[in-house]
């Protein structure tokens, strides 16, 4: 599963629909390396400037909202090669432009990858990345036994 976990001032993501833009976004991401959808979880979680400091700083004293996202990777992991880490970044940085960037806030994020041993959905643990199980998966867009 991608885990999207997005931290954020009330400036920022004020509507639905600019999260539905943002999580849609990210879920193609992943459709596109042949995941199901239903494994893409995209939440926001709205910070209120007080409780946010930057270098020691409030968020509040701040000119330029900041934003955090936390990634968690466990269905596929980036294997070990540089060129690989890059291409993710990347394609992590396009999905993110139109959202963030673009709108000139600051912000950080970092990927964790967890062991796909220790995953488990619905009491299933999830078929091998692009099996034949999976992609039954894919079609029916949740999980179903195997």
């Amino acid at each position: 599963m991608p885990l999207w976990q997005i931290y954020h001032p009330a400036t920022a993501f004020k509507d639905a629909a600019s999260k539905q833009a943002f999580a849609n976004d990210i879920t193609n991401m992943y459709l596109k390396l042949g995941l199901p959808a239903f494994y893409v979880v995209t939440q926001f979680h709205k910070m209120d400037i007080d409780n946010v400091f930057v270098g020691g700083k409030q968020n509040a004293d701040i000119d330029t909202p900041f934003i955090r996202v936390v990634i968690n990777h466990i269905a596929i992991h980036v294997p070990d090669v540089d060129a690989m880490y890059l291409d993710t970044t990347s394609r992590l940085d396009g999905v993110m432009k139109p959202h963030i960037t673009d709108k000139g806030y600051d912000f950080e994020y970092h990927v964790d990858e967890t062991e796909r041993r220790l995953w488990k959905i619905n009491g299933l643990i999830p078929p091998p990345f692009k099996s034949a199980e999976e992609q039954i998966w894919v079609r029916e867009n949740r999980a179903v036994p195997y």
